[in-house]
């Protein structure tokens, strides 16, 4: 791994690392913002962005807060998306260092949320802040969607952000959004997609009795075996050209009952689908309760699928994915993955509104214990946006909206 060479570090680099570290030391696990989005607004109005923080609120979820900010009126406008909200960092004691210290050691930042995403986001701050010192804004924008319900029930973020810029008249024309894309280096992959996710819960109902007498009961062990084997026995596809084939896991099978000698009344089990474009929620459930149909005819069952699901999406490869993808090269000498594998990420909110691409740092040790980032990829991600942003712009507006 290169090591970290202070000394030729780039301005812009040197504030990431800076901004890293401080958006670290705020303990900031969702839905609790403890000062994060304060570091990133200060950063951004300082350099000029106008910043708003708006707060979100529904029955039943925690209150978020959000942060929206902008500099330029004009199109095209470019917008950051990340969040920094973090997982919990478990047990303390079990980390080399305090999780939430930003300590350096080994050429690396360490602390919960480096990786996954406070790193990027603190590359992309650093990285516009360097564009707008150096280039200013005669035309064009950029913009930041920051949130703190990324890591939660996604309910209060950047979804509601969007309207709620929509709403203000905000346009964007592309998203770059940090999450950490890459599995073992920087430059490995940029995530031009992501495949949707269903959610599914089967119960079977029987009738519960002694086991020595089996005729006077009926087990819906036996018959929730019987259907999820059915769900899984044919592939729901074999995969398009830019995603894999569909993949259904069982996650739970639940009886609950402690006592040998007893036949269980009921049985339930958790599926997800992790689905490509061939499919929506809408036809992946019809087909998921087809299998069910023919299966099931001797059970007494229901399937219910969860209200929230994503939805696959791509991006299609074109001039904006080759921009990023021509940027990372440069940096790093590796002709990126075009991929769309992973879990779903808050793209699935931002496609709606503008193409989004997702290249963020290397995420082998995102909510794991001693989280942590090598300095030399933050410098280079930080040289990546900074490059992004000066070709982005040097296209011009008439190049994007053609």
């Amino acid at each position: 791994m290169p090591q970290a060479n202070f000394e030729t570090m780039s301005a812009a680099a040197a504030q990431a690392l800076d901004l890293c570290r401080a958006l670290i030391s705020r303990p900031s696990v969702t839905p609790a913002d403890a000062g994060a989005l304060d570091v990133a607004q200060k950063a951004l109005a300082d350099a000029g962005f106008e910043t708003h923080r708006v707060v979100f609120s529904e029955p039943g979820w925690p209150d978020t807060d959000n942060l929206y900010a902008r500099i330029g009126a004009s199109a095209p406008c470019l917008v950051f998306a990340g969040h920094t909200d973090v997982v919990p960092p478990g047990d303390a004691a079990k980390w080399r260092f305090d999780p939430f210290s930003g300590e350096i050691a080994d050429d690396m930042v360490w602390g919960r949320g480096a990786a996954d995403m406070k790193g990027a986001v603190a590359a992309a701050i650093a990285a516009s802040v360097d564009h707008v010192k150096r280039q200013g804004m005669a035309t064009g924008s950029i913009a930041f969607l920051l949130t703190g319900d990324e890591e939660g029930p996604a309910v209060n973020g950047t979804t509601k952000l969007l309207r709620w810029a929509s709403e203000r008249g905000e346009r964007f024309d592309h998203c770059l959004l940090g999450e950490p894309t890459n599995p073992e280096a920087l430059g490995d992959m940029i995530k031009i997609g992501r495949r949707g996710s269903l959610t599914g819960r089967l119960t079977v109902r029987g009738k519960q009795g002694h086991v020595g007498y089996p005729a006077l009961a009926d087990n819906p062990a036996h018959h929730i075996v019987r259907l999820l084997a059915a769900l899984r026995a044919e592939p729901l596809d074999s995969g398009t050209s830019h995603f894999d084939a569909s993949n259904l896991e069982v996650v739970t099978i639940d009886i609950g009952n402690p006592a040998a000698n007893v036949i269980p009344g009921e049985a339930r089990a958790t599926f997800n689908i992790r689905f490509n474009d061939l499919w929506t929620p809408e036809t992946l459930a019809a087909e998921i309760q087809r299998r069910a149909t023919v299966a099931g005819e001797a059970a007494s069952y229901e399937i219910v699928f969860d209200p929230t699901n994503a939805i696959a999406f791509l991006t299609e490869p074109g001039l904006f994915v080759d921009l990023v993808a021509g940027a990372v090269e440069a940096r790093t000498g590796r002709r990126p993955a075009l991929s769309t594998t992973g879990g779903t990420s808050d793209a699935r909110f931002i496609k709606d509104h503008c193409p989004v691409v997702e290249f963020g740092l290397v995420g082998k040790t995102m909510h794991a214990v001693d989280e942590r980032i090598a300095i030399s990829d933050l410098a280079a991600l930080t040289d990546i946006y900074v490059h992004v942003l000066a070709a982005y712009f040097d296209r011009g507006g008439e190049a994007w909206r053609g």
